[in-house]
């Protein structure tokens, strides 16, 4: 019997649908039981839904102009759920493309093709020893690093959230820290089940115990108590900036290393994660994971200096207002500040283009930066007007970008998107640091202007947690590697 067109179609999302739900179970087991994390082309599939596989798969046809089924990959995924692998981070879906469209394992059967292609993870012993967690600080990024923690939590866990510390203690305190990561106004529901623990003084997340500890100052904490050693203290509260500030913290017992999830000043190594996490040493006690708009611009600019070279330029960031603005006028330290946030667009200092230079130091001097808060809750935007040294085009620098968001050692860092339709709540839960907006892309001669999306709130986090793993010890390879 032939099928009608409309039959077509619904048999093959079936199809697609029912492969997907096949997936899921030994997604969800190579990453509790080996701590292998699977993508497609960047896109998460831990904790996807079907549809979250489904549209996954559907990006392959975006950058490559030819669809990656689902039928084509699920035959790799087997073989790779059946290999004795170490912890990493898997792009199934680049291993599948190349495997069934660029012939890249020659004569090869497929179990081999994955055996060579996957050789650093194979046959090799996960020797890390996982480190403690906790975050100094519960508000609007400390909620999400605990979301993502909470998330990627599990036997073969690295990072393992033990606590939070805040001001207060007051009835109820603890009912509202834990319906304030139950739920979330730009975010979204928590994924997942949150309870509270009064008898222990906590809060069960998915099976993760968070102590919740009360304290004025971290002197006043002995973190050993809860049985919590050699933590990283994640400090995101923004009190203290420099080294000597920050070393408050190791007055608690039990706290070896401290990250601030803020521009640092002095000494302090300010860490863009893809840019310059590898001068991060084990001796490292204190570091800062620099500030949501350096996360963002940093990157692009790396892959454009390293290309083109950058002789100048200025950086305009427009930026969701944030909690250090009133929501009426009122009284402000800061000039305009005080204007009411959800009412106005506010002209105001950013430090991002001069923090570009910590870490990247070719840059120094050769950016201006100025910042415009808008009356968005989230997701902003750096507009990068830049003099490069060599002469390029909208459609040579749209394709060298998109190649370093697939290809590239920047891939976590920077993702691409060429839809003509796309604004800003679109990017909500984004993953990466900057997205580059190709439709937007203006180039002539040596002159260009990038616009480059980023969730300042969430893109930052995921930051974040990169280079918590990495001031942890914690490095695991990216595979396929770019060839």
């Amino acid at each position: 019997m032939t099928l009608s067109h409309e039959e077509q179609y619904q048999r093959s999302w079936q199809e697609r649908q029912e492969i997907a739900e096949n997936m899921q179970p030994i997604i969800g087991r190579l990453y509790r039981n080996k701590a292998v994390e699977l993508v497609v082309y960047g896109k998460p599939l831990v904790n996807a839904t079907t549809i979250d596989i489904i549209k996954a798969h559907k990006t392959v046809e975006r950058f490559e102009q030819q669809k990656l089924r689902l039928r084509e990959s699920f035959p790799v995924l087997e073989v790779i759920s059946q290999l004795n692998l170490a912890p990493g981070r898997i792009d199934l879906g680049k291993l599948a493309f190349a495997y069934t469209y660029k012939n890249a394992a020659g004569d090869l059967s497929l179990q081999q093709y994955l055996e060579r292609e996957l050789s650093d993870l194979l046959d090799h012993d996960d020797n890390i020893v996982p480190t403690d967690v906790v975050l100094y600080g519960f508000g609007r990024i400390g909620r999400l690093l605990a979301r993502l923690m909470i998330e990627r939590a599990g036997p073969s866990a690295k990072l393992r959230l033990r606590a939070v510390v805040v001001r207060g203690g007051r009835k109820g305190d603890l009912e509202k820290r834990a319906s304030l990561l139950r739920r979330d106004s730009i975010h979204g529901p928590f994924n997942g089940s949150i309870t509270v623990d009064q008898e222990n003084g906590g809060i069960k997340a998915n099976g993760t115990f968070i102590k919740v500890i009360y304290a004025d100052s971290p002197e006043h904490v002995d973190y050993t108590q809860y049985g919590i050693n050699n933590a990283l203290v994640v400090d995101n509260t923004g009190i203290w900036k420099d080294d000597q500030e920050l070393s408050i913290h190791f007055k608690a017992k039990g706290a070896a290393k401290v990250l601030l999830t803020a521009p640092a000043k002095g000494d302090v190594k300010n860490v863009v994660y893809g840019v310059n996490h590898k001068m991060i040493s084990k001796d490292d006690k204190i570091v800062s994971a620099a500030s949501c708009t350096t996360n963002a611009i940093t990157p692009v600019l790396k892959a454009l200096n390293d290309e083109y070279g950058i002789r100048n330029g200025h950086v305009e960031t427009v930026h969701s207002y944030t909690n250090d603005q009133n929501l009426i006028d009122n009284y402000h330290t800061a000039e305009r500040r005080g204007r009411a946030a959800p009412l106005n667009m506010v002209i105001t200092s950013t430090g991002a283009a001069s923090a570009v230079a910590k870490a990247l130091p070719e840059l120094k001097g050769k950016l201006t930066g100025n910042a415009i808060r808008v009356p968005t809750p989230n997701v902003s935007m750096a507009i990068l007007s830049l003099n490069l040294n060599k002469e390029t085009n909208r459609e040579e620098l749209n394709a060298y970008l998109q190649k370093v968001s697939l290809f590239s050692e920047l891939q976590d860092q920077i993702d691409y998107t060429n839809s003509t339709e796309i604004v800003s709540s679109d990017l909500v839960g984004s993953r990466y640091a900057g997205v580059v907006d190709s439709q937007a892309t203006i180039a002539e001669g040596d002159r260009c202007v990038l616009y480059v999306w980023y969730d300042n709130e969430f893109g930052y986090s995921t930051q974040v947690i990169r280079v918590m793993n990495e001031m942890a010890g914690i490095a695991y390879p990216t595979l396929p590697l770019a060839r």
